[in-house]
């Protein structure tokens, strides 16, 4: 039998206030032209964006590598302004203290919390649908713009039933299969993954286009897709290149714009944003992609606030997963934080450490690669590592910015730490205090549950039970660095 979704009622704003000690008021997270009534009405349109592996270390960290070192204080970003709680992330009590992506993408989705690895599926690997799935038999138009591949453990929990992350090609057929009373689960969907979708076994490109999907293959052609159509935008492989080796440096909020674009109606829309990834420079210990992604980040995130306020019926929740690498700003005993040193790069540190052994002068390569000055020793460092194979290479690249920097980590894996919550916008108030994940995806159903009546057609897919509850370390921790060295 599948779970019906029990869509209880959270504690009211003042409750989650005094319970957690909040002092926050409500005008420091209101758009300028948004009054009280419309703050806490049910928002039309609902953004959902996850931060995947962004700990609480990595918003700070940001707000010191944009600060301005030339005023006496450091300046505030657009995380500060919308700031209003935490959220604990743990898993089923089968997987422990430290969620995966999996298990913390369901929690988020559908509000349940699952085993390591589950892909929208509870403990008994009973099918759990998501907000997304609600939003639309709801008669909302639903959507999701990601940097990873779009069956990657975030955005398939919203979509897919899989007992397992790694099942890349059942999740993507659930993308065509799994429909909400005849209809497909999202209306738009942006990110990598072309080689799943297009393969010899199945092409599930092929059949959203004969679906009436239009399909875009390229930034700029997305662009030109009349807007309001539904959209398959694939561009990529597997996941989007890095942002510091991507043509557009905002490709994220490019991403969203578009997705709205495409979303906005009259009876309102559901959008998941996922900054992907956050998480795999994390699990890289790469504090220069950690922090250009962060940056894309933050520039999706002043777009968005600048369409809350020009649509002030619109509801934004920004969180993380978890967090990932135990990133510390400062280490090895010496209270230093020199971010000056990550501003000037013009490609990552992988593919700066891919393409400095074919260099004459790797050492001056690197340098300038980085945008720094280095000197004769670091040069010299530099040139010795030059004929290491690939891995060797980007270990010391990341170890020598890590060093200029002070920059430490703890793990290549996930930490079990409270993540932040940010949310502007109509209803923002029921996600203040000290929360956990699933009560983020609860108080989602709550507000699409206000919308006009509509019955749920629950999935009949059966899910395979022959799987081992394990830790389950996360596949992106996991991954073969030669294949793919961004843990796809």
């Amino acid at each position: 039998m599948i779970k019906q979704f029990v869509r209880t009622s959270i504690l009211s704003c003042a409750s989650i206030a005094v319970l957690a000690g909040c002092g926050i008021t409500e005008s420091a997270h209101q758009p300028a032209n948004q009054n009280s009534a419309q703050l806490q009405g049910v928002p039309k349109n609902i953004i959902m964006v996850v931060a995947d592996g962004m700990g609480p270390a990595y918003t700070t960290a940001y707000r010191n590598y944009v600060d301005d070192p030339t005023t006496p204080s450091i300046e505030p970003v657009v995380f500060d302004d919308i700031l209003v709680g935490n959220a604990s992330t743990y898993p089923a009590q089968v997987s422990g203290y430290v969620t995966d992506s999996a298990a913390a993408a369901t929690a988020l989705a559908a509000g349940v919390k699952s085993y390591n690895g589950a892909i929208g599926v509870d403990v008994n690997k009973q099918p759990v649908n998501s907000v997304m799935y609600y939003a639309k038999s709801k008669g909302m138009r639903t959507g999701l713009a990601v940097t990873s591949q779009i069956v990657h453990a975030t955005p398939a929990s919203y979509i897919a039933h899989n007992e397992s992350r790694k099942n890349y090609n059942e999740i993507a057929d659930d993308f065509f299969d799994v429909r909400v009373n005849g209809e497909f689960v999202a209306d738009v969907m942006l990110g990598g993954g072309t080689s799943y979708f297009e393969r010899e076994d199945r092409d599930i490109l092929a059949q959203f286009i004969d679906a009436g999907y239009e399909y875009a293959d390229s930034y700029n052609r997305l662009a030109s897709v009349t807007a309001g159509s539904n959209v398959l935008g694939l561009f990529a492989p597997v996941a989007l290149p890095a942002v510091l080796d991507d043509k557009r440096k905002n490709r994220l909020e490019y991403l969203t714009k578009n997705a709205i674009k495409h979303l906005e109606n009259d009876n309102g829309f559901f959008l998941l944003v996922e900054a992907s990834q956050v998480d795999w420079a994390g699990h890289a210990n790469d504090i220069a992609s950690a922090m250009a992604e962060m940056h894309d980040l933050a520039i999706t995130m002043e777009y968005l606030r600048d369409y809350v306020e020009a649509n002030p019926d619109t509801l934004v929740v920004l969180t993380a997963d978890h967090s990932t690498g135990g990133l510390t700003i400062g280490a090895n005993g010496d209270y230093r934080w020199s971010p000056e040193h990550l501003k000037s790069l013009s490609a990552s540190v992988m593919t700066i450490a891919l393409e400095m052994a074919n260099e004459e002068n790797p050492g001056e390569f690197v340098a300038a690669k980085l945008g720094l000055s280095l000197n004769e020793q670091e040069l010299a460092t530099l040139n010795s590592i030059s004929n290491q194979d690939d891995k060797a290479r980007f270990s010391a690249v990341k170890t020598f910015l890590d060093t200029k920097t002070n920059t430490g980590w703890t793990t290549g894996g996930h930490t079990g730490v409270d993540v932040e919550v940010f949310a502007f916008g109509a209803g923002y108030q029921s996600f203040m205090g000290q929360i956990d994940n699933t009560d983020i995806a609860k108080k989602i159903f709550s507000f699409i549950d206000k919308k006009q009546p509509a019955k749920i057609a629950f999935p009949s897919k059966k899910v395979s039970t022959n799987i081992e509850l394990t830790s389950d370390e996360d596949d992106d921790e996991l991954c073969d660095f030669k294949e793919d060295w961004r843990c796809n």
